[in-house]
């Protein structure tokens, strides 16, 4: 984000006027391509974290009319962000576990995150009771 404010700050840089007192390094087209790239990338980033977040949202007592609102979404359309989501960290995790490697979503996992998808759109998840450590 940091390296994109720059970009975008020499890019604002043109605006001002050619007199303009202090020194300014203004944007060219290598700036505009950088901001392109790089909200690309963030965009992905994102993209990539928001079934996750979803389900956090989920097991933390949020509703799906809630979700939805949050992504300005349908609730349907966000189910299928989780839906989405969960299968590919399951896939991932089919695939990890034959290089001894498991990542992603093992079948109980996935299981308990198709079961959060199942919840009508203003019901809240019950809290699971936390066991006291030891």
């Amino acid at each position: 984000m940091e390296e994109r404010a720059g970009h975008i700050d020499r890019l604002m840089n043109r605006t001002l006027p050619e007199d303009f007192p202090d020194p300014v390094e203004r944007g060219d087209a290598g700036d505009v391509l950088a901001v392109l790239a790089l909200s690309e990338s963030i965009r992905r980033d994102l993209a990539a974290r928001r079934g996750g977040d979803i389900r956090e949202a989920i097991l933390l007592g949020a509703t799906w009319t809630e979700i939805a609102a949050a992504i300005d979404a349908t609730p349907d359309e966000a189910r299928a962000v989780l839906r989405d989501w969960t299968e590919r960290q399951h896939q991932l995790h089919q695939r990890e576990v034959e290089r001894g490697q498991p990542l992603g979503s093992d079948a109980d996992r996935h299981a308990s995150v198709l079961a959060l998808i199942e919840l009508a759109d203003d019901e809240p998840k019950q809290p699971e009771h936390e066991h006291p450590r030891r």
